[in-house]
């Protein structure tokens, strides 16, 4: 508990008709956990000070010792810490302040202290005022020269020793999480739950152990009466040898039998309890009864049957956090976990309790304080039948909010098909208004395992899995290829470099500015002409980009990609790399300076990043601010005014038309005679020197709708994996094709 306030203001002792006022308390108290205090409490009001100071560590002791001889005679020192302890530590009292208003001796034997107490609970402040009397010891008492006359009341007024004080708790409902439509990405569900009923175990001849009366939902707090105040409790008992139910169950959920006997031996459990397990998969009545059951559902179905023929099983249904798309949305929704004891420490009266959970990664730690809600609580006296005669503080509950996002979560799932199969990531997004429709990686995992209790099986596989499931590849930087050629081009255009008209010739397939560059070769795949910058976009002529970056300049570029965001935060409501152009501060060497033309050398790109920037040919330069909340009345946002100039921004938008309709284009298999898109290929080399042929390729493409008037507007980035063998970005541009048709088609 925290420090405890104490104050002393104008107290005044009515003697006979004298008055003696204390303006305050100097070093009179001994202050918890530091150096006895240079003068001991002798007045009353100064003990009851004192007495209210050992609540703060729990020194019951210390408490009991100042009480008077008939009370003691009472109540022994173990019943009166023990009363003492569950009702302050049951409700949290912390933060307790105490205020003497009055002090009044009743003859030359015992006075009153009157006092105001305020003090933080679980159920919020309490407040009351309250009065104790003490009596003057002889001369043959050893102790304090007052002694406390202690009734239950000093806790709270009205309280008797046959009263209880209850906490009565009631839980706030998690907020859920679902798309633009209000589809579910994340909320309540159904799952079963598997558990064991002891009386129907066979072979549990050896007892179980009693009930508490501490229940989950409220918890009754200091009820002993004065003649019986020690909690009648009996200890666990557990098996000697392992049951074979406990063995199997351990078997089929993948648990321990060690964690299940704990169960078992949990003080409220009685013969016929159910005493839960684990939680798995429901297995819904429509996968019972279909047709062409999935490979999924078979397992399932096999697990259950096997689980319910182990004697004493029993499963029922049980709410759970679900998230219905599963892996497609698993890196976006993020999943949560049951509180741990850093955790309580971490957040502190933000009321978590062991039983808690809270959010561990991605929308649900994002939005944790708007999900989490707020639980209700009472604290409360009730008599012995239970009924309430006060309530001390209350807090409603209120639960958590629901978080709509800007995702399609149709398009989600379709992207997710698409590429379950490769170490990709995908951004969509609404390039009128800057609206996140889809953000995936893959592979990925299933937030739902988290719920049901992840194995360790599971958890080393998904760790030990060479194409990473929890890596997140949406959120990192990336190197870009030709897919940051347009932006390239814009600079280029805008800082007056690149003359768009200029035939740099055609010098075949390779080149290098001169001899000192070695046996380096900037290399590119096809020769054409007139080598102008539309051609060069068409082409994606890495050679054209190796020169216009030499005659942008270090300076000029290194600056320009600054205002584009390059090396700062970018403003998105998740955490994301920042983009680079160099490991270091510059780009040291003109051969470093070629290759970034072209997206290589040390250029690296986040996703998210470079799909804003793609906005900035849509909108006439300017570049809008991705979001992920939604809003009904959404209007686009700007995040880099004029980052392109309005004739740039058209001119580039028409090239990466070509890109998609010209016959020579690399994106010419997304071609649509319906729809007219505009967009941009890209390959990354990744490897060690220019010679290394061990190297892979990352696969890229943009794509977007270059009209505001567009039925369904859409800017689709996706970038892959070691696309090396299988078509470099032609790969991409074949899968963005069938998710394309899918968005563009349905109803």
């Amino acid at each position: 508990m925290k420090r405890i306030f104490l104050l002393l203001t104008a107290v005044v002792i009515v003697v006979g008709a004298g008055v003696l006022i204390f303006n305050g308390v100097k070093k009179l108290l001994p202050a918890i956990g530091e150096e006895k205090a240079e003068k001991e409490p002798e007045t009353p009001e100064e003990l009851l000070l004192y007495y209210m100071a050992c609540i703060e560590d729990g020194k019951y002791d210390e408490m009991y010792r100042m009480l008077d001889a008939q009370t003691r005679s009472e109540i022994s020192e173990e019943a009166f810490a023990e009363r003492n302890k569950k009702i302050y530590e049951g409700i949290e009292a912390a933060d307790v302040r105490v205020t003497v208003t009055q002090a009044q001796e009743s003859g030359s034997q015992a006075a009153t202290v009157f006092y105001d107490t305020t003090m933080d609970s679980v159920a919020g402040e309490i407040s009351f005022s309250n009065q104790a009397v003490f009596l003057k010891r002889t001369g043959e008492e050893e102790g304090y020269p007052y002694a406390l006359v202690w009734e239950d009341s000093l806790i709270f007024p009205g309280l008797t020793a046959y009263d209880k004080v209850k906490v009565t708790r009631d839980e706030a409902a998690r907020g859920t999480i679902v798309d633009r439509n209000g589809r579910l990405l994340a909320g309540r569900g159904t799952g079963s739950s598997v558990g064991l009923v002891p009386g129907k175990m066979p072979d549990n001849e050896e007892g179980l152990p009693g009930e508490t009366e501490v229940m989950d939902s409220q918890a009754e707090l200091g009820g002993e009466t004065a003649q019986s105040r020690v909690e009648d409790t009996s200890e666990a008992v557990e098996a000697e040898e392992e049951n074979e139910s406990v063995i199997r169950l351990a078997e089929l959920l993948g648990v321990s039998t060690e964690s299940i006997r704990k169960k078992l031996s949990a003080k409220w459990v009685k013969p016929d309890s159910f005493v839960p397990i684990k939680t798995i998969q429901k297995l819904t009545d429509q996968e019972l009864m279909a047709e062409y059951p999935s490979e999924e559902t078979i397992r399932k179905k096999e697990l259950q049957d096997a689980l319910l023929a182990i004697p004493g099983v029993l499963i029922t249904d049980v709410e759970i956090r679900d998230y219905p798309l599963g892996k497609a949305a698993a890196h976006l929704t993020g999943y949560i976990q049951q509180v741990t004891a850093e955790d309580l420490e971490k957040h502190p009266g933000e009321g978590y309790r062991s039983n808690s959970v809270i959010g561990r990664s991605g929308m649900e730690l994002l939005y944790e304080k708007e999900l989490k809600g707020r639980d209700g609580c009472e604290i409360s006296i009730v008599d012995e039948q239970g009924n309430k005669k006060a309530t001390l503080a209350r807090i409603t509950k209120r639960d958590g909010e629901t978080i709509q996002l800007t995702i399609d979560a149709g398009l989600q799932q379709a992207l997710y098909e698409a590429y379950a199969e490769d170490k990709s990531c995908s951004v969509a997004m609404d390039p009128y208004t800057g609206e996140i429709l889809a953000l995936v990686s893959t592979p990925s995992y299933d937030s739902r395992d988290f719920i049901y209790g992840m194995s360790q099986t599971l958890w080393d596989s998904l760790n030990e899995d060479e194409r990473m499931p929890l890596y997140n590849r949406f959120r990192q930087k990336l190197c870009p290829g030709s897919s940051f050629k347009p932006i390239i081009a814009a600079i280029g255009l805008d800082t007056g470099a690149i003359d768009p008209n200029e035939d740099y010739g055609n010098v075949g397939l390779s080149w290098q500015k001169d001899a000192s560059w070695g046996n380096y070769y900037v290399t590119t795949l096809h020769a054409y002409d007139p080598v102008v910058l539309k051609n060069a976009l068409i082409y994606s002529d890495n050679i054209y980009f190796a020169k216009a970056a030499l005659r942008i300049g270090e300076k000029d570029l290194t600056a320009s990609l600054d205002k584009l965001g390059f090396g700062q935060e970018i403003p998105f409501e998740i955490s994301l790399a920042p983009s680079q152009y160099s490991n270091e501060e510059g780009i040291d060497s003109e051969i470093q300076l070629a290759d970034s033309g072209y997206g290589q050398g040390q250029v690296l790109v986040n996703p998210i990043h470079l799909a804003a920037l793609y906005t900035g040919f849509a909108n006439d330069g300017n570049v809008l601010k991705p979001r992920l909340r939604y809003q009904s009345d959404a209007k686009p946002e700007f995040w880099l005014e004029q980052a392109y100039t309005q004739d740039t921004a058209r001119l580039i938008e028409e090239a990466m038309e070509q890109v998609i309709a010209s016959p020579h284009g690399t994106g010419r298999s997304a071609y649509r005679e319906d729809i007219l898109l505009a967009g941009k290929t890209g390959t990354a080399e990744i490897k060690q020197s220019k010679t290394d042929t061990t190297g892979t390729e990352l696969g890229w493409f943009c794509v977007f709708t270059p009209q505001k008037n567009a039925d369904r507007p859409i800017l689709l980035l996706t970038m892959t994996e070691d696309v090396k063998g299988r078509g470099g970005s032609g790969y991409v541009v074949g899968k963005s094709k069938e998710v394309l048709n899918y968005y563009f088609s349905r109803e």
